[in-house]
C-alpha cells in the first residue's frame, strides 16, 4: 500500500480523486492501491522548555540560555491534532511506500519530516510529489515525476535549522527581555528574528515623522503660453534669494532655447508573486495582506488559481502551451481584454518565462476554471490575477515626452510634457486621480528661438516628512529589506528572501497588530507606545536589523546546496543567543557618545551636548534644558549610547515616560505602556503566560519555532447581560463590551485599542456612565476623582478622537 501525506484535507481530496482513492475513511481516503491522508498544516512542532523539565515553566534569568541537547517533537495544541495524527501514524507504519505531498518548499518539507519522525516511520521507502497547481493535469504530471525523498535531505536540513534557530533565539530573547524588564509594567515582551526588525522599520519611520521639522523653501516659476516652467536650479532656502531671482526675470522676455522630444515605453507589469498581489490589492482595494492571502488560498483550494505562496513572478517554459487555453476558457469574464490578443501568437518574453527564476513555485495565474459566485475578497483577488495575466501580453505603453528649455535674462527654466501615443497595457488599468504626476502637462507646439511675455512668480513650500507605512509599502520594505543592509553578501541573500517569506509576511503584520505593537490608522500602520518601548528596550542590533535574517538566509541557502554543515550553523546560533542573554548594558564613561546623524563624537557645551562636526554643518544638539527639567552628562551619555533613557530627569509630564533618541537626532517621549501586551505575574522571577496555540500552517503563524514568543490567548470579553452591548466603538464602530478591567472594543482582534478604564483617577466608572459616554460623547458631572496629590475633584468624562479626557466645569 502506498500512503500519500498531503498538507491539508482539501489538497488530499484533489490528489485522491486523480489516484482513484474514492473510499472515505476516518482521516483518509483509499483506493487503487493508495491511502491518501493529511496533516492540519503544522501538525507537529518543537517541544517547549517545560516539556524537557517542568521546572523550566518558571521564567528565570538563571536558566537562560536554554538549548536542549536534542530537540524533541510533540503535537500542536489543536483539538483535532491527536485524532488525525493517530490515523497518519498508523498508515505510515503499515505502508509499503510513502509519498510526501506537503507543499513544495522549505516549510512543506519540514511539516512532512516532523510528522514522519514523530510517527517513527523514517525507515520507510519514500518519494516526493512536487505540485504547483491542483488541476488534474498538474497532479498527473507531478505523479509521473516523483523523486526519491532523499534528494530533498538538504532542503529539510535547512528547514530544520531555520525552525530550531528561531525557537532558540525567539524563546530565549523573549524570556530574557520579559524578565529583565519586568518593572516595565510587568508586560510580556515578544521578540523574534522577523517580527522585531519589521516592528523596528515601523518605529523608525514613525520616529522620522515625529522628529521631522519642516523647512521652508521657495520655487521660482513662470507661465509662458499657459504652460508652467520651473527654474532649473536648486530650490531657494531663503526668500530674499528667490525674490532677487524674480526681480531678474520680471519684465524680461521669455525665450525658448530648445525643444527635445523622445519616446518612452512603459513595459507591461509582470505576473504576480504573493507579495506583489498583496500590495496590489491593498493599494487598489484596501484589502489587508492577511485577507488577500486568505482569499488566494481559498481560490487555490477551489482550483481557480495556481499555488499562491510563491516568491516568483515568472512561468516555466513547459507552461507556455497551457496559457492560451486558460485565456480562452476565461474569455467570457474579460471579452474585450482577451479579444485584443491573438491567442495563437502570444509573445512569451523573458519577463514572463524564465526557468532559472522559478525555484519552488511559478507565478500566480488562473487555472482556466471558470468561477461561480465568489465572496467579494475572492472575486477581487481572482479578477486581479486574471487581468494581470492578460496585461503581461499587451504591448508597452508608448509616450511622447517633450522637454522645453527656455530662459529669461539668462535665468534657465524647463517644462516637461507627456502625450500618450499608444496606451498599450494601461488601457486595462484606468488611471486614478492620484496617479497623475504633477509635471505631466499637455504642451502646445514650441519652436526654438520663439519669444514673448511671461508671468513669473515665487511659490513658497515646505519640506514634507516621509509617509507612514501602509500595508502595501510595509510589504515592499520587507521584500526589499536588502536595501537596508551594507554587507554585499547579506544584501544578496536578502535579495532572494527579504524579511520573512511571501507566506509569512502577512502573518507577521497581523502578529504585531495582535500584540498591540502596531495599529491600523485608516490605510496606514503606525507603532504604539508598546511597540516603540520594545524597540527601545532591545540592545542587540541584530534583533532589530534585517542583517540577522540576511546572514541566516545566506547560510541556510548553503545548507540547501549541501555546502554547509547544519551542526556548525546551530553552534553559531547558540553562541549568538548566549551573547543576547549575557550581554551588558554598561555605558562607556570615557565618552558621551556618537552623533545619531553623522556618527562623530558628541561634546559638551554650555547649553547643550552637540556634534563635534558642527563646523561641517551637522546641527545635532541635545539641549540641557528640557521642559523644565535638566539633562546632565550622565543622562546625555545614556541617551546617546543606549538611545533610550529609562529614568529621565523630572520634567513636565515625565511620570511613566522614557525618552528615546531617533536616528534623526530627535528626543521622543514614549509612555510606559500599561495596556498593550498581556501582563506577566509580578513575582520576582515571572512565570510565563500560557502560550498560544501553535499555528496550523506557515501561512497563519509567524516564527512558530518559539512557542513562548507568542502572545498568550486573550480572554474573550464578556458582554453586558442586558442587551449584550454598551454602545458602538468611536474608533472603528464595533461593539464595546465589558471586560475585567475596562469597557473595551470587541474589535480588538482587528487591532482596535479603544477602552474606557473601569477605574479612572481613583474613581470607579459604572456601566451606566460608560453607556452615556458612548452614546452622547460626554458623561454627567461625576464626583470623587482624586488628583495625583490626593486632592478630590469633580469632572465630566469626554470622548475626544477615541480618547477619554476630563472636562471641567467653567
Amino acid at each position: 500500500m502506498k500512503v500519500v501525506v498531503a498538507e491539508k484535507p482539501s489538497v488530499a481530496r484533489e490528489i485522491a480523486a486523480v489516484l482513484g482513492a474514492t473510499a472515505r475513511h476516518e482521516g483518509y481516503l483509499e483506493g487503487a492501491g493508495h491511502q491518501v491522508t493529511w496533516a492540519l498544516g503544522h501538525l507537529v512542532t518543537l517541544k517547549e522548555p517545560q516539556d524537557y523539565d517542568p521546572a523550566l515553566k518558571r521564567w528565570s534569568l538563571a536558566t537562560l540560555p536554554f538549548v536542549p541537547d536534542r530537540f524533541g517533537l510533540k503535537l500542536i495544541d489543536e483539538k483535532r491534532a491527536g485524532q488525525q495524527f493517530a490515523v497518519v501514524k498508523r498508515l505510515l507504519r503499515a505502508a509499503d511506500e510513502v509519498i510526501a505531498a506537503t507543499d513544495a518548499g522549505r516549510e512543506g518539507e519540514l511539516i512532512f519530516r516532523y510528522i514522519q519522525e514523530l510517527a517513527g516511520a523514517t525507515g520507510k521507502p519514500a518519494r516526493r510529489l512536487w505540485l504547483n497547481s491542483l488541476t488534474e493535469a498538474a497532479i498527473r504530471d507531478a505523479l509521473r515525476r516523483l523523486r526519491p525523498l532523499a534528494d530533498y535531505d538538504p532542503l529539510y536540513a535547512a528547514a530544520r535549522c531555520r525552525s530550531q534557530a528561531d525557537w532558540v533565539v525567539g524563546l530565549n530573547a523573549t524570556r530574557f527581555y520579559t524578565v529583565r524588564h519586568r518593572d516595565a509594567g510587568g508586560l510580556l515582551w515578544s521578540v523574534g528574528r522577523v517580527q522585531t526588525p519589521v516592528l523596528a522599520l515601523v518605529v523608525r519611520r514613525d520616529d522620522e515623522i515625529r522628529g521631522f521639522k519642516p523647512e521652508p523653501f521657495w520655487e521660482l516659476l513662470t507661465v509662458y503660453r499657459a504652460v508652467t516652467f520651473k527654474f532649473t536650479g536648486e530650490r531657494f532656502t531663503k526668500e530674499a534669494d528667490a525674490l532677487a531671482a524674480l526681480d531678474r526675470v520680471r519684465d524680461q522676455p521669455f525665450v525658448v532655447k530648445g525643444v527635445e522630444r523622445k519616446g518612452e515605453r512603459d513595459l507591461p507589469p509582470q505576473l504576480f508573486d504573493l507579495t506583489e498581489l498583496q500590495r496590489e490589492l491593498n493599494r487598489r482595494r484596501g484589502l489587508s495582506a492577511d485577507a488577500t492571502l486568505s482569499a488566494a488560498q481559498s481560490l487555490y483550494e477551489a482550483k481557480l488559481i495556481t499555488y499562491p505562496r510563491t516568491d516568483s513572478r515568472y512561468l516555466t517554459a513547459d507552461l507556455k502551451g497551457q496559457v492560451p487555453g486558460v485565456l480562452e476558457s476565461l474569455r467570457p469574464l474579460q471579452p474585450e481584454a482577451v479579444g485584443r490578443l491573438d491567442l495563437a501568437k502570444l509573445a512569451f518574453t523573458a519577463r514572463i518565462v524564465d526557468d532559472a527564476k522559478v525555484r519552488d513555485h511559478h507565478a500566480i495565474i488562473p487555472t482556466g476554471k471558470v468561477p461561480g459566485d465568489l465572496p467579494p475578497p475572492q472575486r477581487a483577488v481572482f479578477d486581479a490575477v486574471l487581468l494581470r495575466l492578460i496585461a503581461c501580453f499587451y504591448p508597452a505603453c508608448v509616450k511622447d515626452v517633450t522637454t522645453v528649455t527656455g530662459e529669461a535674462n539668462a535665468v534657465p527654466f524647463r517644462a516637461r510634457g507627456v502625450r500618450v501615443v499608444d496606451p498599450g497595457w494601461t488601457i486595462l488599468y484606468p488611471a486614478r486621480a492620484d496617479d497623475k504626476k504633477p509635471d505631466e502637462q499637455v504642451l502646445p507646439e514650441f519652436r526654438p528661438g520663439e519669444t514673448g511675455p511671461h508671468e513669473p512668480s515665487v511659490k513658497k513650500g515646505e519640506t514634507t516628512p516621509p509617509k507612514p507605512y501602509t500595508e502595501a509599502t510595509l510589504l515592499g520594505a520587507m521584500e526589499t529589506a536588502g536595501k537596508l543592509v551594507d554587507d554585499e553578501e547579506l544584501k544578496e541573500a536578502l535579495k532572494e528572501k527579504g524579511l520573512g517569506t511571501p507566506a509569512t509576511r502577512a502573518a507577521t503584520i497581523e502578529t504585531l497588530l495582535t500584540r498591540g505593537y502596531i495599529i491600523r490608522e485608516g490605510k496606514t500602520v503606525v507603532s504604539t507606545d508598546a511597540g516603540r518601548y520594545l524597540v527601545a528596550l532591545i540592545r542587540d542590533r541584530g534583533l532589530k536589523s534585517p542583517e540577522l535574517t540576511g546572514e541566516w538566509e545566506a547560510r541556510l541557502r548553503e545548507i540547501e546546496r549541501d555546502r554547509l554543515d547544519p551542526a556548525r550553523f546551530m553552534a553559531d546560533i547558540v553562541g549568538y543567543t548566549r551573547g543576547i542573554v549575557g550581554g551588558t548594558d554598561a555605558v562607556d564613561e570615557s565618552r558621551l557618545g556618537d552623533c545619531p546623524r553623522c556618527g562623530r563624537h558628541v561634546i559638551e557645551g554650555n547649553r547643550g551636548f552637540g556634534c563635534s562636526g558642527w563646523k561641517d554643518g551637522c546641527g545635532f544638539v541635545l539641549w540641557k534644558e528640557y521642559k523644565g527639567g535638566r539633562f546632565d552628562a550622565g543622562h546625555a551619555r545614556e541617551l546617546l549610547q543606549r538611545r533610550v533613557l529609562f529614568r529621565p530627569p523630572p520634567f513636565e509630564g515625565s511620570e511613566g515616560v522614557i525618552l528615546t533618541l531617533s536616528d534623526a537626532g530627535a528626543v521622543l517621549e514614549v509612555r510606559t505602556p500599561q495596556a498593550a501586551p498581556p501582563r506577566t505575574p509580578p513575582a520576582a522571577e515571572a512565570k510565563p503566560p500560557r502560550a498560544r496555540r501553535q499555528p496550523k500552517s506557515t501561512a497563519t503563524g509567524v516564527e512558530p519555532a518559539a512557542p513562548e514568543a507568542k502572545a498568550p490567548r486573550r480572554k474573550s470579553p464578556k458582554a453586558k447581560p442586558a442587551d449584550g452591548t454598551l454602545g458602538p466603538c468611536p474608533l472603528c464602530g464595533a461593539t464595546v463590551v465589558e471586560q475585567d478591567r475596562s469597557y473595551g472594543c470587541g474589535g480588538w482582534r482587528n487591532g482596535c485599542k479603544f477602552a474606557i478604564w473601569k477605574t479612572i483617577a481613583g474613581k470607579k466608572v459604572s456601566t451606566r456612565t460608560a453607556q452615556a459616554l458612548l452614546k452622547r460623547g460626554v458623561s454627567p458631572l461625576l464626583k470623587g476623582f482624586k488628583s495625583k496629590s490626593g486632592k478630590p475633584f469633580d469632572a465630566r468624562l469626554k470622548l475626544e478622537a477615541g480618547a477619554v479626557r476630563f472636562e471641567f466645569e467653567s
